[in-house]
């Protein structure tokens, strides 16, 4: 078997620890690491190269490209939801920006290597945009094409990155007299909130959920930021990972789209609170909302219908609502904060 070589961007964040964790265990690949931080050793010491660098930096990533011929890219790095809206010209840069960079470091690579490149891409439920409660409640499970008019600047960066990656994929330069050959095979998973038992919440809109839960499983008070009847999809990390990974191993053929979402479970904020305090009898969960974040969560769906993925690529989420909390959740977030 051929030594697969695999770049992850954003190799610090939640999705990246689950990644290379999972990707280690194989024997045949080597994995090449992107951060703005410092990988912590154990992260580190599973990947075959480490960089600490911008991906806004060309320099940097052409350094990169000219040291390693990629298989796949995993491009994970990204300025979340909360941030973005506080810094949105920034947000372009690292969300629009970085992710074109990306693309064209991907289109560099194929046409060297003469093959092409996957470029795997997680977008997010934030690409959608419902005007009103009422027309959430109506719309019940949103498909990929329904309601796609985001009103936060994450949003709207994620959209148009999967718009990008589908241009590099199919119109590339379309107007070159003498195309050059070479392609990026992009493929894009749409994620809802993702909750991991062993990472913290680093600043998305949807962190309300793992928030209830650390700060149960540490014995702290939690004010929780949004309605108690709110509801959107949500999913276990290591469902997310297992979707990026059975994306990029899926034949071309049985693909029928770019974009694809997944889903797995959609509580309201009252029953996470309850499944959170049958697991720590002690925590002081309050519904506090903040009126413009929950703005932004009203707008998002309350699940989303992820037929096409179970369909072209065989996904199936692994944990429940119940099977996260009871086999996964729970035990690992009490190991986590016993081991601290």
């Amino acid at each position: 078997m051929e030594t697969k070589t695999i770049l992850i961007t954003g190799a610090n964040g939640e999705i990246g620890h689950g990644l290379i964790s999972h990707l280690a265990e194989h024997d045949h690949v080597k994995i090449v690491a992107i951060d703005l931080n410092t990988l912590d050793d154990t992260t580190r010491n599973r990947c075959f190269k480490v960089y600490s660098g911008d991906i806004l930096d060309t320099r940097f990533l052409d350094s990169i490209s000219t040291a390693h011929d990629f298989d796949v890219i995993y491009h994970l790095a990204a300025l979340l939801s909360t941030r973005a809206e506080r810094q949105p010209t920034i947000a372009h840069k690292v969300n629009v920006d970085g992710t074109l960079n990306l693309l064209e470091m991907a289109i560099t690579q194929s046409r060297l290597q003469g093959k092409e490149v996957k470029f795997i891409y997680p977008s997010s439920i934030a690409v959608y945009g419902l005007p009103d409660l009422k027309t959430k409640h109506e719309a019940g499970r949103l498909n990929e094409d329904e309601w796609t008019e985001p009103r936060t600047m994450y949003g709207i960066n994620k959209l148009y990155s999967e718009r990008l990656g589908r241009y590099y994929m199919k119109f590339y330069r379309q107007l070159d007299a003498n195309p050059m050959g070479g392609s990026v095979d992009f493929r894009c998973v749409r994620f809802p909130g993702l909750i991991s038992a062993f990472t913290l919440p680093t600043g998305g809109t949807s962190d309300f959920a793992p928030e209830m839960l650390h700060y149960a499983a540490k014995s702290e008070h939690y004010d929780c930021f949004v309605r108690e009847d709110t509801r959107i999809p949500f999913m276990a990390m290591p469902d997310g990972v297992n979707a990026l990974l059975r994306i990029e191993a899926a034949s071309r053929a049985s693909l029928s789209s770019q974009v694809y979402n997944v889903g797995s479970f959609s509580p309201s904020a009252g029953e996470l609170k309850t499944r959170v305090k049958s697991a720590f009898r002690s925590a002081e969960i309050e519904f506090r909302p903040d009126l413009k974040r929950q703005a932004i969560l009203d707008t998002w769906p309350e699940d989303v219908d992820d037929s096409r993925a179970r369909k072209d690529w065989g996904w199936k989420p692994e944990f429940d609502f119940e099977k996260a909390f009871e086999e996964y959740l729970v035990p690992a977030v009490r190991e986590f904060y016993r081991a601290k």
